[in-house]
C-alpha cells in the first residue's frame, strides 16, 4: 500500500513539471528506441541471408581453387575434375555436380542495357542448385555440345531489358555485343546479402568459355557446385571430393590446393557477421540510455534541491529516511519506464518504416521484434533509473530536518 501510495505521488511530482519531465523523458525514448530498432532490424537482416542460403539447397558443397597460405601455385580446377567428382565409383556419396564460369559484362538489348553478372553453366546446375524457369527451357546438352549463343535472364535483368518478365523467348540480348536468342526468364528468387540471384543471365558453360569468359587452360572453370545424395552424406561426399582432388592435383599430405565449403560454413559464417554487427550497433545505441540516465540523475539532483524544506517537513511529522528514499526512487523509476515503454512502440515504428524502404529496395528484411528484446529494454530502462536515481535520493533521505526546514 505504501508502495501505491509513492506511485501515485510519484506521478503527481512528475506531472507538476510536465515540461522537465517531458524532456528527462526524451533521452531513455531514444536510447531504447535504437536499440530495439537496430536489434530487431538485425534479426531480420540475420534471417534474410540465412534464409537465402538455405534456399541454395540444403546438402551443397562448395569447391574452390586455393587451399592454405602455405601452398604456392595451386593448380586450377577443371572440367575433368569435376567430371571426376561425378564418377560414382569414385563418389558414391555425391548426387549431382555442377561446374561454373562466372564474370560481369554488359547485356543489352533494344536501346537498353545493364552490366550484370554472367554465369556459364551446365544442365545440371539446375538440380543441384534448384534453379526453376518462369517461362522458356534451361539450357541442354545440345547446347552445351552446339556451343550455342543461347541466354536465360535473370527478372530484374529482363524488367531492365525489355520492362517485363514474360514473352521473351526468341528475343534477341547482346552480351558483351555478340548475339544471344533468349530460350527463357528465370524465376524470381530476390536478392540476398552476398547478391541478387535475379540479377544474372546463364549461357551455356561451353559458350562461355570459347566467346565470353576465357580463362588458361581452357577448360578450367572457377567454382564447382557438388550435390550431396542427402543432408546426412554432406561430410562425407567432402571427404570423397578430397580425395579424388589430391589424387589428381598429386599435393602432398595436409598441403590441398583447394576449398570444400559447405552451406553450413556459409550459414555459420553469416550468422556471425550479422551477429557481431547487431551487438556493436546494439552496445553505440545503448550508450544513448546511459546519456538519458545522466539527465535522470540531473533532474532528480535538482528536484532535492527544489524540495529540500519540503523533505525536512515530512521528516520532521514522521516520515523516516527509508520513506524519502522510496518516494525519490520511484519517481526517477517511473521516468524511465515511461520513456522505455514509449521507446519500444518508437522501436517498433522505426522498424517497420525500414522494412517498407527495403521492400520498396527488393531487399526483403522484415524485423524481428522478439519479447526478450521487449522485455530486456523495459527492465534495463527501468534499471538505468534507479541506479541514477539512488544517488539523488539517498541525498534527500540523509538531509536532516532541522537544516532543511531552515533551507531558503
Amino acid at each position: 500500500m505504501k508502495l501505491l501510495q509513492s506511485v501515485i505521488e510519484a506521478l503527481e511530482s512528475l506531472s507538476s513539471n510536465k515540461m522537465r519531465s517531458g524532456l528527462t523523458i526524451i533521452g531513455i525514448v531514444i536510447g531504447v528506441a535504437a536499440v530495439i530498432a537496430i536489434v530487431s532490424i538485425g534479426r531480420g537482416a540475420e534471417n534474410s541471408i540465412t534464409g537465402s542460403i538455405q534456399g541454395i539447397g540444403t546438402n551443397l558443397l562448395f569447391v574452390f581453387r586455393g587451399g592454405s597460405d602455405e601452398v604456392r601455385n595451386p593448380k586450377p580446377l577443371t572440367l575433368s575434375d569435376a567430371e571426376a567428382m561425378a564418377d560414382p565409383l569414385q563418389a558414391p556419396s555425391v548426387g549431382g555436380v555442377a561446374p561454373m564460369l562466372r564474370g560481369d559484362g554488359k547485356v543489352s538489348a533494344g536501346g537498353e542495357s545493364t552490366n550484370t553478372s554472367i554465369e556459364g553453366v551446365t544442365p545440371e546446375y539446375a538440380p543441384v542448385r534448384n534453379t526453376e524457369v518462369s517461362e522458356g527451357e534451361f539450357i541442354s546438352q545440345e547446347h552445351m555440345l552446339g556451343q550455342a549463343s543461347v541466354v536465360l535472364l535473370g527478372s530484374e535483368v529482363a524488367d531492365q531489358l525489355f520492362g517485363r518478365t514474360t514473352g521473351l523467348v526468341g528475343e534477341t540480348v547482346r552480351i558483351e555485343g555478340r548475339p544471344f536468342r533468349v530460350i527463357g526468364v528465370l524465376q524470381s528468387r530476390g536478392g540476398s546479402g552476398f547478391s541478387n540471384e535475379d540479377d544474372r543471365v546463364l549461357v551455356p558453360l561451353t559458350t562461355a568459355q570459347t566467346r565470353l569468359i576465357r580463362r588458361s587452360p581452357a577448360n578450367r572453370v572457377d567454382l564447382v557446385m557438388v550435390q550431396a545424395a542427402s543432408a546426412e552424406l554432406v561430410p562425407q561426399a567432402g571427404e570423397e571430393i578430397s580425395q579424388i582432388l589430391r589424387t589428381r592435383h598429386r599435393t602432398a599430405i595436409g598441403a590441398d590446393d583447394f576449398t570444400i565449403l559447405t552451406q553450413q560454413n556459409f550459414l555459420d559464417t553469416a550468422k556471425t557477421i550479422t551477429s557481431v554487427l547487431t551487438i556493436f550497433l546494439g552496445g553505440i545505441a545503448a550508450i544513448s540510455l546511459l546519456v538519458g540516465g545522466i539527465g535522470i540523475m540531473n533532474i532528480m539532483l535538482v528536484s532535492v534541491t527544489e524540495r529540500t524544506r519540503e523533505i525536512g517537513l515530512r521528516k520532521a511529522l514522521g516520515a523516516r529516511k527509508i520513506d524519502i528514499l522510496v518516494q525519490f526512487l520511484a519517481e526517477s523509476s517511473l521516468l524511465s519506464l515511461i520513456g522505455g515503454l514509449i521507446g519500444i512502440g518508437l522501436g517498433a515504428a522505426i522498424s517497420l518504416v525500414v522494412r517498407e524502404i527495403a521492400a520498396a529496395q527488393n531487399t526483403p528484411i522484415v524485423p524481428s521484434i522478439g519479447m526478450d528484446v521487449v522485455l530486456l529494454a523495459t527492465v534495463f530502462s527501468t534499471a538505468v533509473g534507479l541506479f541514477f536515481g539512488l544517488y539523488p535520493a539517498n541525498r534527500a533521505a540523509s538531509l536532516e530536518p532541522v537544516e532543511a526546514l531552515r533551507y531558503e
